[in-house]
């Protein structure tokens, strides 16, 4: 790293950093690069066997909004760790996103989502649920400035949705998709 610049320090951290890189060849060149620090999160997907259903939400996504797509993306209940291990931080989640207290989660994985500029690692879960593990509407922290619907699909119409384009969410693509081919929901 020959220099650190930080550009922004506010939800997140923007640094620009200048290095060198080596090439494949041999060759070094200068470049430049901004990274975006905003922590690591976790995503769960919530299933119930019996009844072939999974929990999604839906809320607002700025992002989303800026470039000019509906704004309203429908997604597995997902937050930042807030310091937490990642398992506390999405059972966490979960309750206040879904209203589910879950028991026994299965952690699957961590990934970068997107390498080429986020630093963020997300641990990715799943959970079985049951109607009595409600303990809450859901819908998030109206603090934070939640406002989250809470859906409940099967998941052959969750599969549905993503080749039609309602679901445009990576991160739950991924797990609706993991839980069909693991055969997760067969009798």
């Amino acid at each position: 790293m020959r220099d650190e610049t930080l550009l922004s320090d506010n939800w997140g951290r923007l640094t620009r950093y200048d290095f060198d890189f080596r090439r494949h060849d041999g060759r070094t060149e200068r470049q430049a690069r901004e990274v975006y620090d905003r922590g690591d999160g976790a995503v769960i997907l919530l299933y119930n066997v019996a009844r072939k259903t999974v929990v999604l939400t839906r809320q607002f996504r700025l992002p989303v909004h800026v470039v000019g797509e509906d704004p309203e993306l429908i997604e597995a209940c997902a937050g930042l760790l807030d310091r937490q291990d990642p398992e506390a931080a999405i059972r966490r989640e979960a309750e206040e996103e879904t209203g589910y207290r879950v028991g026994a989660v299965e952690k699957l994985w961590t990934v970068f989502m997107t390498p080429g500029s986020v630093t963020e690692q997300l641990h990715f879960f799943i959970a079985p649920y049951e109607a009595e593990m409600k303990v809450s509407a859901g819908g998030g922290e109206e603090a934070e400035g939640e406002e989250i619907e809470v859906l409940e699909p099967t998941l052959e119409r969750a599969l549905r949705m993503i080749g039609s384009g309602e679901i445009r969410d990576a991160k739950t693509i991924m797990l609706l998709q993991h839980l069909a081919l693991a055969g997760i929901m067969e009798d």
